[in-house]
């Protein structure tokens, strides 16, 4: 392996503008195609497989204009004056109808068909007519003819809500539909002092790149460079294989999301992780590349060759481990995950490429100037006789191992305290900010009408034998669902052109989020109270159905999930290192970390600690893909460290270094640019934080926060001290299993003996044959 990188690196060094060239068309092609053919994105988060989802899929089949999702706008009046004044009800009901024609919004009317149906409605009509409004011991429902259809007005008058059923799902609504939307409704604004207020669903999801909090996060992560590598020159490269590298994998997903549907986040996700990568692998090799130049003497295009080598063969097997949890994703079928994980796992291959065939062109371009004159006459003219920050402090910890090991384990152990209470969830108006548009309509709403309009439930009902449904049993099963706790108001909704199946409008009288939504909607599925008295199969949907659904099923196949990754990088470690005691070391560590990450995320963004600092004001359910996406993108760079820091550790056991001496200069070796990578992803993830979309706040808190507790705490503190406690034994593995696994040879030793080889030829060569 390391042979072959050596190889690659001397010839792209050699040749460099081949590869500069190559990397350069294939950035061509994908602008090319993205200004052919647009992007396109979507915030739909399906899940197929789940109750509510079938249900949708069913409706679309069956009863299309009843399958889209639901839209609403509010009609707020000044402070004196009342939605039911003349001019105020007039001009209403005109933007109602305005909206009712729109294409992709669906007329009550229209739900009123020729056939059966027709007959079916108004004999259930009629009943409902002479129907005795149930008195319980909640809200009861109303059947009521409205002034104008799916408008309620508040109790005290001033504020109007306006439901209706749209064809295509919000999230599918194109800008021109939006648009079209908009100014139906704004028609009030014209004749009347009413303000026009849409709800969330109708306000779109913008989740922009490339924003000003990213690049502060990129201006950061070049000081660190500078800092770290002492040149300009040096700094620079990281950050262009960086860019071209998400250039070539965020802009290839937009470049094929006119033909494949791509979920919105999928984009950013693979900009997170291929900066952070990207630069992480350029400055591992290039780091390596200066060290040999001034240790050894070498020269820029002999150390580029080598670095690729043994850096490079490091570099290759961290992003090995990145891409096989990242495709772990895969086996759990969940269809926006899966595009997440391919995007993100495809930008960091890509990273790898370019870390190894363009980084050593580019360094051919730079030659000697990698490593400046000045630098190397004041790096010969060190002395050794003061220890380096790196060693005193290895040297601490390994004397107290036991103390930090027990402080570590403490530490992440009270971090991880929060996560007893984590809920899960997706995000609502409730947990926005309190300046934001969706937010203010959702209290509007919920003050004016109840929690429960800001997520209306949808229950389908079909007979049995999948006749006709018979307008009795229908109006029983109104009169059922009244009766059941946590509703707030029962509407029929009608049936679709052969009768054979029905629709209710649930509104419940807790919010989307609330426990109390989540049990009303296991009740209505599987209470026999639902249709006590019928012969009717019912199932429940709706965006607030699809949520709980979408959070439950991601809690069953977290475990599943969890153990494929484990169990795939515990074998990829084991070949590493050649060690059965380290690959087990390495992921208990992780463990504590990711409780610890959780916790720290729970705290801030559930319970709202600090919620200050990072730019919100209101707490609510973390993400409900939270812990399996953070999981596997949170063990794969926890691995990249692993594989970096020990991997210098083996190379001074290979060479002859025992105990805690191969510990301490395995240490002193990858320590001060391992520090560097992580601060280097902290700052990318952390310029995530302060974007306005909390989905993307939380991710890229707990991926910032995550890196930062696993590689200071885990990798720099926990995992020598626990290598230190095991001796030479945390190297030890069965010859049996060792005999059976390959030799990859990542420290380059084969390497490093066939190059010493060839020097020696060289030099006895040159000895008998003097010019």
């Amino acid at each position: 392996m390391s042979k072959f990188f050596y190889s690659i690196g001397k010839t792209a060094y050699s040749k460099p503008w081949i590869f500069i060239a190559g990397w350069l068309l294939i950035l061509g092609v994908i602008i090319t195609a993205i200004v052919t053919n647009g992007v396109n994105t979507s915030s739909e988060t399906r899940i197929d497989g789940t109750a509510a989802q079938d249900v949708l899929d069913q409706l679309a089949e069956d009863f299309p204009v009843a399958s889209g999702g639901q839209g609403s706008y509010i009609f707020e009046v000044p402070e004196g004056e009342s939605i039911d004044e003349a001019a105020n009800a007039g001009a209403l009901a005109m933007a109602v109808n305005e909206i009712y024609e729109l294409d992709h919004v669906v007329n009550p009317m229209d739900m009123l068909q020729d056939g059966e149906a027709m007959a079916q409605m108004e004999e259930m009509q009629g009943m409902l007519s002479q129907l005795q409004t149930p008195t319980v011991d909640h809200r009861p429902f109303v059947v009521q003819e409205m002034p104008v259809p799916g408008v309620q007005i508040s109790e005290d008058g001033t504020v109007a809500l306006f439901q209706f059923q749209m064809t295509k799902q919000a999230e599918d609504l194109t800008e021109d539909e939006r648009a079209e939307l908009s100014a139906a409704a704004s028609t009030v604004e014209d004749n009347t002092s009413m303000e026009v207020i849409p709800t969330g669903t109708l306000q779109g999801v913008d989740i922009p790149i490339g924003g000003t909090h990213e690049i502060i996060g990129l201006a950061i992560a070049g000081v660190i460079l500078v800092v770290t590598l002492g040149s300009l020159i040096a700094a620079g490269l990281p950050l262009v294989v960086a860019l071209i590298g998400v250039g070539v994998g965020v802009g290839g997903t937009f470049a094929v999301s006119s033909f494949f549907e791509i979920n919105s986040l999928t984009p950013v996700l693979g900009l997170m992780i291929g900066l952070a990568v990207g630069i992480d692998y350029a400055l591992f090799i290039v780091n390596r590349q200066r060290k040999l130049i001034i240790d050894q003497k070498l020269s820029a295009k002999e150390a580029a060759a080598r670095a690729l080598g043994t850096a490079g063969s490091a570099v290759f097997f961290a992003a090995l481990t990145v891409i096989i949890a990242l495709s772990g994703l895969l086996v759990i079928g969940i269809s926006f995950l899966s595009s997440m994980a391919i995007v993100a796992s495809l930008t960091v291959l890509i990273d790898l490429l370019v870390a190894l065939t363009l980084l050593p062109a580019l360094l051919g371009l730079i030659g000697e100037r990698i490593v400046s004159v000045k630098t190397r006459h004041k790096e010969n003219a060190k002395t050794d006789s003061k220890p380096s920050f790196a060693h005193s402090w290895i040297a601490g910890i390994l004397k107290a191992k036991w103390v930090a090991v027990l402080l570590v384990i403490a530490v992440l152990g009270t971090l991880s305290i929060p996560v007893l209470q984590m809920n899960l969830g997706m995000p609502s108006g409730a947990s926005a900010n309190e300046d934001t548009a969706v937010r203010q309509s959702y209290d509007i709403i919920s003050d004016s009408f109840g929690e429960g309009y800001n997520g209306p439930l949808l229950l389908v009902a079909e007979n049995e034998d999948a006749g006709p449904v018979d307008p009795e049993e229908y109006v029983q099963l109104l009169t059922n669902i009244a009766q059941l706790d946590g509703i707030s108001e029962v509407s029929p909704g009608g049936f679709n052109e052969d009768g054979t199946i029905a629709i209710v409008s649930i509104i419940p009288a807790s919010g989307p989020t609330d426990d109390t939504t989540k049990e009303l909607v296991e009740s209505l599925r599987s209470d026999a109270a639902t249709v006590e008295g019928t012969q009717l199969e019912v199932g429940v949907t709706g965006l607030t159905a699809v949520n709980i659904d979408i959070s439950e099923k991601l809690a069953e196949v977290f475990p599943i999930y969890i153990g494929i990754i484990v169990i795939l990088s515990l074998l990829i470690l084991l070949v590493v290192f050649r060690s059965i005691i380290i690959p087990i070391k390495a992921t208990v560590g992780f463990l504590l970390s990711i409780m610890a990450t959780f916790g720290a995320t729970t705290a801030v963004f559930q319970w709202g600690w600090f919620g200050s600092m990072f730019g919100i004001d209101t707490g609510g359910p973390l993400l409900s893909f939270i812990p399996i996406l953070v999981t596997g993108i949170l063990y794969g760079l926890a691995m990249d460290y692993q594989v970096f820091l020990v991997s210098s550790m083996r190379e001074a056991y290979i060479h002859g270094q025992k105990g805690d001496r191969a510990i301490v200069n395995g240490y002193k070796t990858a320590s001060k640019v391992v520090v560097a990578a992580a601060l280097i992803m902290v700052s990318v993830f952390s310029g995530f934080i302060f974007t306005d979309d909390i989905m993307i706040k939380q991710i890229g808190f707990a991926l910032a926060f995550g890196i930062l507790v696993d590689a200071f705490l885990i990798r720099m503190i926990f995992v020598p001290a626990v290598m230190s406690m095991f001796g030479d034994k945390i190297w030890w593995m069965p010859k049996w299993l060792d005999k059976l696994l390959p030799d990859l040879d990542i420290e380059g030793e084969k390497l490093l003996q066939e190059l010493d080889k060839k020097e020696k030829v060289k030099v006895k060569n040159a000895e008998e044959n003097p010019v």
